[in-house]
């Protein structure tokens, strides 16, 4: 017998046990388990690695100069300085850790409002002292009550923005705390969905009472759909959609005097990937804010660790270099452009520094 038909003989006669057909399916079965355990993740990976990769080369490049603080920030204060723990010597602290510096406004916390709109005068009990003490000492410089809520759009609990009665509250707890002496009203309801029409009617009867007295209303506002529609996308996977559509960002900012972006918490693992990120957001800000709308891009002056802030990534020098990248790129001359300094009571020496050597360093307004 020659070798060929010796070999033929071999394969058309299986030995004894599993026959030929089944041992070759599961020999086939378990090669393509092997390319799909290492496939899929790869698949899956391409999209995410070319999202950061996108934002990493965001980052690069140099700021334009003049690309500094306009004189225009503000900072968020924790509800201390209203409700009795805070002292004059505590004044007389802050104010001079912000003289010298470009902060305008103070966003102090004065609330939280009720569900239904209301706001008890016992959480804010030494409201009147602070504002006069920071009107003394830091003269120039506004304080506007901070007030905000859970909004029941993702569960049952929260305040009903589509209810008439409770944006008529709103109003009226508006009026009492602008009675207090405030320079304005902030406004921070969260979880608010892109598109919401009972907010706009809300910020169009608080601006109407605003205007009157002249004072200020300005609201925190979510970050903008990166990618067109992820919103929508987000919202049908997780009922969570977190972004605003760019569209609407432009709705809310024509109808208030100022929209800060919080523009952290956005789970990119990599400084250069947030600071691109903020690049982004502030460029897209930009294109639909108008110029009579002061727009502030939030710096996380915390550190937290977790998947949605990475504390060695979404660092105060990222979103400084991030905010100067997207200002330069867009609109380098706009004057009602600042920062927003989330929040007094986290904040490090290392944050301040970083604040005012990046971001204040070289601002003639200061």
């Amino acid at each position: 017998m020659d070798r060929t038909e010796g070999e033929g003989s071999e394969n058309s006669s299986p030995p004894q046990g599993e026959p030929a057909p089944a041992r070759d399916s599961r020999a086939r079965r378990r090669c393509w388990i092997r390319r799909t355990a290492v496939g899929l993740p790869l698949l899956l990976l391409l999209p995410l690695l070319s999202v950061l990769t996108a934002l990493r080369i965001n980052y690069t490049g140099e700021p334009a100069d003049g690309t500094h603080s306009r004189g225009r920030d503000a900072l968020w204060l924790g509800h201390a300085w209203v409700d009795g723990r805070k002292k004059d010597a505590d004044v007389t602290t802050l104010a001079r850790r912000l003289r010298d510096t470009g902060i305008r406004d103070l966003y102090v916390h004065s609330g939280p409002l009720e569900h239904d709109g209301t706001l008890p005068a016992s959480v804010h009990p030494r409201a009147r002292w602070f504002v006069d003490a920071v009107h003394d000492k830091l003269p120039g410089v506004r304080v506007q009550a901070f007030l905000g809520d859970v909004v029941a759009t993702e569960s049952d609990a929260g305040m009903r923005l589509e209810d008439p009665t409770t944006r008529a509250t709103v109003l009226r707890s508006t009026r009492r705390i602008l009675d207090l002496g405030y320079d304005g009203v902030h406004l921070d309801l969260e979880p608010l969905h892109s598109g919401d029409r009972s907010y706009l009617r809300l910020l169009d009867v608080l601006h109407r009472e605003t205007r009157s007295r002249d004072a200020l209303l300005s609201v925190a506002a979510h970050q903008i759909d990166p990618l067109p529609g992820l919103h929508t996308l987000r919202g049908v996977l997780t009922g969570h959609p977190k972004w605003w559509s760019q569209e609407f960002f432009g709705q809310v900012a024509r109808r208030v005097d100022q929209i800060a972006v919080m523009s952290y918490d956005t789970a990119q693992p990599l400084e250069s990937t947030y600071g691109g990120y903020v690049a982004q957001q502030t460029s897209l800000a930009l294109e639909v804010t108008p110029r009579s709308t002061d727009l502030l891009m939030g710096l996380p002056f915390y550190w937290e660790n977790d998947v949605s802030h990475w504390g060695h990534a979404e660092t105060v020098p990222a979103a400084v270099r991030g905010v100067r990248l997207g200002l330069s790129r867009t609109d380098a001359a706009r004057a009602r452009f600042g920062v927003a300094l989330y929040i007094d009571h986290t904040a490090t020496e290392a944050h301040w520094r970083a604040y005012e050597e990046d971001w204040v360093s070289g601002c003639s307004a200061c």
